[in-house]
């Protein structure tokens, strides 16, 4: 299983990044693929996941703001992150279980600073 982020950069308060996760090895279309972050000196964290059905589940702290869709021709993943806050800044990962095992992607970095 591959799963290969991008789209992380630096963006001012207010701003906003689009995330994306290209998988591979996996059976993208039935499986619930999500993201989770992990800020300097602190434990990874749940973000967002959406289902095959479509289905989504959101941090509290990223509801209203961000927004995880899918692409099952692309197999890929993608994270919408709006009105950014410095509180964002962190290495965002992509994830999916897969024959129940957990996988992450490399990261990508998201800084929000003025």
């Amino acid at each position: 299983v591959q799963l290969q982020a991008s789209g992380g950069g630096l963006v001012q308060p207010g701003g906003s990044l689009r995330l994306s996760c290209r998988t591979a090895g996996l059976n993208f279309r039935i499986n619930t693929v999500g993201w989770y972050r992990q800020a300097p000196g602190k434990e990874r964290e749940f973000v967002a996941n959406i289902t095959s059905g479509r289905s989504t589940n959101y941090v509290d702290s990223a509801k209203g703001r961000f927004t995880i869709s899918r692409d099952n021709v692309k197999n890929t993943v993608y994270l919408q992150m709006n009105s950014l806050e410095p509180e964002d800044t962190a290495v965002y990962y992509c994830h999916t279980v897969f024959r129940y095992r957990n996988y992450f992607g490399q990261g990508t970095q998201a800084t929000v600073s003025s």
